[in-house]
């Protein structure tokens, strides 16, 4: 592993070798995380949305007097004396209008409920008796978010004037189907997907950040693994059973070390880290391209007590590889193992030779 990582004229090594130590551990616990809040930002949307292409919407016009303009008109739909009528239920057209008597065809879509009670408002002065009008949505088509994937029941859930938070479209969804800590959230807003696991949610409130019309959320499992090869007790692909796994944790997955077998000087662990955070780190090499990513072997001793603490600070990430090598003494076994069996029958042919002599 150390031969591996050494540069040759001309040649950049296949990976970098890093020492497990309290620089390293700094590096790693200030690596950036995909963040929702750094990405999106946390904005709660308007006290009243927009209506939309697609809404269904009821407007209802009022008149300082009876038998108006309304009233003479819509007398099947109101009362005798009544100064109200309610118009009926209308779907925003694609031009974005909808369309009220005596007022013609009025833009609705990209105007809040508010702005188009002032627009018919102004459109039936002089016409009703001191017209007064309600907008009301009464389906809300636009101001969505879809939501599908590991959901109970997977919808386009429509958001309230408060505010929706991430969790809030989920929770409505019926929530998740699988197991938090291989659970993940894609967000998708603008052209642009972000995606995070939901234990970051659960620990940090600030990510759960509001949801805007139009967004998609798609939730995921995703089984999150780590791989064990080498002097352990178990060589094996291990599941993770929670969120935040320690290198101390997945080593007793796996068994532990083997007595007879394992070098505790050769304990390392293998990923592909961002180029940007290998450079910190003051054993990588200068020539290492800006972006993309980089192969790192982490280095812990084991002989060493600190590394045990360190061990337990050292966070293990999903499809992480753990490679224990066998102590130099375990080579030479295999060698005198390996005479041994070549040597055998010799031996026991000679004894056999010698006992016929005998008789």
């Amino acid at each position: 592993m150390e031969a591996g990582s050494v540069t040759q004229e001309n040649v950049d090594p296949p990976f970098t070798l890093v020492e497990v130590g309290p620089q390293a551990i700094s590096v790693l616990a200030h690596r950036g995380a995909t963040s929702l809040r750094g990405r999106f930002g946390d904005y709660r949307p308007p006290a009243s949305p927009v209506i939309g292409i697609g809404d269904n919407v009821i407007v209802t016009v009022w008149e300082a007097a009876s038998g108006g303009l309304f009233s003479a008109s819509l007398q099947g739909a109101i009362s005798s004396g009544s100064r109200a009528a309610t118009l009926p239920d209308q779907t925003v057209g694609r031009d974005g209008s909808i369309t009220v008597p005596y007022g013609g065809r009025i833009q609705a879509a990209g105007r809040t409920p508010q702005q188009v009670e002032a627009a018919i408002i102004d459109r039936l002065r002089g016409k009703a008796i001191e017209p007064q009008v309600i907008v009301n949505v009464s389906k809300n088509a636009s101001n969505i978010v879809t939501v599908t994937g590991e959901v109970t029941a997977g919808a386009r859930v429509p958001l309230s004037l408060r505010g929706d938070r991430v969790m809030d479209v989920i929770a409505t969804a019926g929530g998740f189907r699988a197991s938090t800590h291989e659970t993940f959230i894609s967000l998708t807003r603008d052209g642009r997907t972000i995606r995070v696991p939901v234990q970051m949610l659960l620990a940090d409130p600030r990510e759960n950040i509001f949801v805007r019309p139009g967004d998609v959320i798609t939730v995921e499992r995703t089984p999150q693994t780590f791989t064990v090869a080498g002097a352990t007790g178990a060589n094996a692909m291990i599941p993770f059973d929670a969120r935040g796994l320690t290198l101390e944790e997945a080593l007793g997955k796996a068994g532990g070390l083997q007595d007879m077998r394992a070098d505790p000087d050769g304990v390392f662990v293998m990923r592909y880290e961002p180029v940007d955070l290998v450079k910190q780190f003051s054993q990588a090499s200068p020539e290492l391209p800006p972006g993309g990513m980089a192969p790192v072997a982490y280095h812990l001793n084991m002989r060493d007590p600190s590394s045990l603490f360190l061990a337990r600070k050292f966070a293990m990430r999903d499809k992480d590889i753990i490679f224990v090598s066998n102590a130099p003494l375990t080579e030479l076994g295999k060698y005198f193992q390996l005479f041994q069996m070549l040597t055998a029958p010799v031996v026991q042919g000679a004894g056999v030779a010698t006992v016929a002599k005998a008789l």
